[in-house]
């Protein structure tokens, strides 16, 4: 089959490689019709290659129609339309029973001490191959798969994936009625800015640098800033009472702008030997915290911060001293997708509440992953969320 692999920083290839095939009873394989490129696809396009080895197979956000089934499936069948969660959870352990399915015990990477194991998403999190190919084995196929109905586009399911519950858990952990800011317009910052209107939060504040991300969220209502105004935090005031919002949604995570140091450090990286760059970056910490730091700053006293964009070192210094002042409540972690799939599914089966239909910027065929990387990377051509289709 032809699947989207890695090759090196910024060499994504699409080549031909074994066909899955059912390992364990419970098994399925998806013949893949759409899957997402995804920001997190640019840590592995970018920094996270001690982690990743030549020719392992990408991706995270998939769904299509299940082909074979082992010999214990009992709960979909040949032909059923399914949409693959990003994260690998068993739904019978412990954690998932209790809703966390990124933390799944059955198939925590405890070698190297991480949460549930993911689709294409380096040796941290399993090394599992993923789901931008044709076709894509799926363990536990009585409880992991989402069933979704014919009739919609693929667009209007395969969020399901991930940006709908990333959202969906980012606006649950804010915890406001209130007053919400989102730094970040990206694909999980637009939708949890669409999520929280939804849910009926009074004001919805989105922060961004992109002209295309901003003027999208603007389209729907949302009120616009950019994080180059050199009177961001005032104006920000200025809309929540003075005090500054009661939660704030940091979307960004490690691909944050203005910190050029840090931005360094990701090139040097880079330029290391795996050997040496693999402990570089699990402790010497070379996130760049600008988006946590102004989230840190713009919250009310008393209030939450919700972190959905992904960081990756464990030595970066936080102002602890203001957090602790002001009260601050930070909630974070992986999506647990199945957790939220019972809330979300019905707007998809309504009448597009959020706008998932018209959400993709581009659909592009698998074999133009290469050129989606490149131009969703350096955000070009107003590429803000790329599907390809195999």
């Amino acid at each position: 089959m032809k699947a989207v692999t890695w090759h090196g920083k910024r060499d994504v290839r699409v080549d031909s490689v074994p066909d899955p095939i059912l390992k364990e009873p419970t098994d399925v394989v998806v013949r893949i019709t759409s899957t997402g490129l995804c920001g997190s696809d640019l840590h592995l396009y970018e920094v996270m290659g001690p982690f990743i080895d030549e020719g392992d197979v990408l991706g995270h956000e998939p769904m299509g129609v299940v082909e074979e089934v082992g010999a214990e499936v009992t709960e979909v069948s040949p032909g059923d339309r399914v949409v693959v969660p990003f994260n690998i959870s068993c739904g019978t352990c412990f954690m998932c029973a209790r809703g966390l399915q990124s933390q799944c015990e059955t198939t925590q990477v405890r070698e190297h001490g991480s949460g549930a194991a993911l689709f294409g998403y380096t040796k941290l999190y399993g090394q599992v191959p993923g789901g931008q190919a044709e076709y894509l084995r799926v363990p536990f196929g009585n409880t992991m798969p989402i069933k979704v109905p014919e009739g919609p586009p693929d667009d209007r399911f395969v969020y399901l994936s991930d940006v709908l519950p990333t959202a969906w858990q980012a606006v649950e952990y804010a915890g406001t009625r209130d007053s919400l800011v989102v730094l970040g317009l990206g694909p999980i910052g637009d939708m949890a800015t669409r999520i929280a209107q939804h849910r009926g939060v009074g004001t919805v504040i989105g922060v961004d640098l992109v002209p295309e991300r901003m003027a999208r969220a603007r389209g729907h209502g949302v009120t616009v800033l950019n994080v180059r105004d050199s009177h961001l935090v005032d104006h920000i005031r200025d809309l929540t009472d003075g005090r500054g919002p009661e939660a704030v949604i940091d979307a960004v995570g490690m691909e944050a702008h203005g910190a050029p140091v840090a931005k360094l450090a990701h090139q040097a990286v880079g330029l290391l030997p795996d050997a040496l760059a693999a402990p570089f970056m699990r402790t010497a910490g070379v996130d760049r915290l600008h988006a946590l730091r102004l989230a840190i700053e713009i919250v009310r006293r008393g209030g939450t911060i919700s972190v959905s964009g992904v960081y990756g070192g464990m030595a970066d210094p936080l102002p602890m001293l203001t957090l602790f002042d002001k009260q601050v409540q930070l909630r974070m972690g992986q999506a647990n997708v199945w957790r939220w799939v019972p809330e979300i599914l019905p707007l998809l089966t309504d009448d597009d509440p959020l706008g998932v239909d018209a959400f993709a910027t581009h659909h592009l065929p698998l074999d133009q992953a290469p050129h989606a990387y490149e131009i969703f990377q350096h955000k070009q051509d107003n590429a803000v969320k790329v599907l390809l289709r195999p």
